[in-house]
C-alpha cells in the first residue's frame, strides 16, 4: 500500500500517465462529465472532499503550466479565484479565464474529471500538464 501521496487507484493512475499538454479537471459537484471522459468521482456527500482537499493532493503529485477557470467565479466565487491566481503565480503558471460554459467543453478534452463534494458554485479547473524537468 502507498504510504504518502494520492491513495485513490484511478486518480494516481491518471495523474501518472500525464504528459506535457495533457489536462485534468477537478471539478465541484454539480460540474457534468462528458461522455467519453474517464470519471473519478470522490464525492463521498455535501462538502466531503472539498475542492481544497484534491487540489493539494493533485498539485503534490504533478506539475502543471496552465489553470482554466471560468470567468463566471472572478464574481460568483471570489475567494476560489483569488485563491487559484495566488497558487498560479507563487507556481509560475499561466491562468485562463473562459466562459463557464467553454469550460465544460474543454473538460471534454481531459484525460480524466474529477468530482469531488465541493458545493461551492464555480468551484472548477482544468489543469494542464507541465515537464518536471
Amino acid at each position: 500500500m502507498k504510504k504518502i501521496g494520492c491513495l485513490n487507484s484511478e486518480l494516481s493512475y491518471v495523474i501518472s500517465k500525464l504528459g506535457h499538454f495533457d489536462t485534468i479537471t477537478i471539478g465541484d459537484c454539480g460540474l457534468p462529465v462528458p461522455d467519453g471522459v474517464q470519471r473519478i468521482d470522490l464525492a463521498v456527500t455535501y462538502g466531503v472532499p472539498s475542492f481544497d482537499d484534491v487540489f493539494k493532493v493533485v498539485d503534490i503529485e504533478a506539475k502543471f503550466q496552465k489553470v482554466t477557470i471560468a470567468s463566471e467565479a472572478l464574481e460568483q466565487n471570489p475567494q476560489f479565484c483569488q485563491k487559484i491566481q495566488d497558487w498560479a503565480l507563487a507556481n509560475n503558471v499561466k491562468v485562463e479565464l473562459v466562459p463557464h460554459d467553454e469550460l465544460k467543453k474543454l473538460s471534454a478534452k481531459s484525460k480524466a474529471v474529477v468530482r469531488t463534494g465541493e458545493c461551492t458554485a464555480y468551484s472548477n479547473v482544468i489543469l494542464e500538464s507541465n515537464v518536471s524537468f
